[in-house]
């Protein structure tokens, strides 16, 4: 019998369960631990709650979570409850999935000043992780600022833009309801250091902003390269540059039907945060495309700013003993592997990149190499206890194990507590979880 650990809930981390119950049928035992008590990492806390199609993907997982040779081990954190070297002792394969939730530092000065966020901390604020439940954004002001080209910051631009009646089905939770709804924001900056042909927005989520009933997304015509380039550009990118356009092309009188703006400012990088204690500004130094490369012209522009949230990449959270790529951000790998024993997928593997399908061939990829090193005798020929291990350090150490059995029931009382056209209301405490799972 193969025993693995896999660390981390989400969809790499259930992704790579799946390839190993298709590699080894009954021959092998998968525990997959989590520090919170719920499964599904990024699918439950960082996909848009407004994205309700996507989190769809969870019913994959819960097929194979309910799988006989498949474990939820939950509210178990490793580094504290349990080391990773308890870990290699008791499995015959510790593989890293913990993704990467920590937001990649602007490193400018001001970026202490209070009302900025990171988007990692404002997306699991509005989706209702336990570590940013108390966020309290202020958003008061007239002018918000979301740094970064990506999807991120298409989906925070989008949840700020939003009516109440636009987030009808969605699981937003209420206290970031609550607070959107008082929203006085009347102009939000998307602000990018390079042109419209190196945004990195998908044009499903682009041509969204296009739809929104009190926001009018505004880009400035100048900023657009001739349109014949466009057809330099893969298919995908050029159907976004599209929606960039017929952003460009919307009427200025009909602009004023809107109460608020989703401006694209393009070619600028923060320089400095300036405020009193909490933002009023971010200047932004201009930049140029020259012979490909991005260089500054000199020139800096002060905008005015009551709250920035920087959605400019994520990291890896480091564990001591297992090595780390500080530049990367996420742990040093060969292709999934770290040390014999120690494995890695995902966003711990790759970095923030790709979508959540991409999980899947990674997941596959790593537990290839496992079965690799199982062969080659780099895991060694005595099998390991695996789960009864466990439970019995688990039992000692009196830990308060969260199995997939509890989350169905946390996830029956979240389902009915829902206001009324939502699909859950989320508890956003972890001592709220336990007690809901009786």
């Amino acid at each position: 019998m193969r025993h693995l650990a896999i660390i981390g809930s989400g969809p790499a981390g259930y992704y790579t369960a799946e390839a190993a119950q298709k590699q080894w049928g009954d021959d092998v035992r998968v525990d997959i631990f989590d520090r919170l008590p719920v499964p599904y990492g990024l699918i439950r806390t960082g996909v848009a709650p407004d994205h309700q199609s996507i989190k769809g993907v969870s019913q994959r997982y819960e097929k194979t979570a309910l799988s006989e040779n498949v474990r939820f081990v939950g509210n178990v954190t490793v580094g504290q409850d349990i080391s990773v070297e308890e870990l290699q002792e008791l499995y015959d394969a510790v593989i890293f999935a913990t993704g990467a939730p920590n937001d990649r530092p602007l490193d400018i000065p001001g970026e202490e000043l209070a009302n900025v966020f990171g988007s990692a901390a404002f997306v699991g604020w509005y989706n209702g992780h336990p570590n940013f439940a108390t966020l309290d954004p202020d958003l008061t002001g007239r002018n918000a600022i979301i740094v970064g080209m990506g999807n991120v910051a298409l989906d925070v631009a989008r949840i700020l833009s939003k009516t109440q009646a636009e987030f009808a089905g969605s699981d937003i939770v209420v206290h970031a309801l609550e607070v959107l709804q008082t929203s006085k924001l009347e102009k939000i900056t998307i602000l990018g250091r390079r042109g419209p042909h190196q945004i990195a927005m998908t044009p499903k989520e682009l041509g969204e902003l296009g739809l929104l009933e009190n926001a009018c997304p505004r880009v400035d015509a100048d900023d657009l390269p001739e349109e014949g380039e466009d057809a330099m550009l893969e298919p995908g990118q050029r159907k976004s540059v599209g929606h960039l356009r017929s952003f460009a092309a919307i009427p200025e009188g009909s602009r004023a039907d809107y109460g608020k703006e989703v401006a694209f400012q393009f070619f600028g990088v923060p320089e400095r945060i300036v405020g009193n204690g909490k933002v009023e500004a971010l200047e932004v130094a201009e930049t140029e495309l020259r012979d490909g490369k991005l260089v500054a012209t000199g020139k800096v522009e002060t905008i005015p700013c009551d709250l920035l949230v920087s959605c400019i990449g994520y990291r890896t959270s480091p564990i001591p003993g297992v090595p780390f790529d500080q530049r990367a951000g996420r742990f040093a790998n060969d292709e999934g592997r770290i040390l014999p024993g120690l494995y890695c997928v995902g966003w711990a593997r790759r970095g923030p990149s790709g979508t959540i399908g991409t999980n899947r061939p990674d997941g596959f990829s790593t537990i290839d190499k496992i079965e690799q090193d199982y062969d080659s005798g780099v895991l060694g020929s005595i099998r390991k206890e695996g789960r009864p291990g466990f439970d019995r350090l688990a039992e000692a150490r009196n830990l308060d194990v969260v199995t997939f059995r509890d989350w169905k029931k946390i996830e029956e009382a979240e389902e009915k507590a829902a206001r009324e056209g939502a699909p859950r209301e989320k508890f956003v405490r972890v001592e709220e979880m336990i007690r809901a799972r009786g």
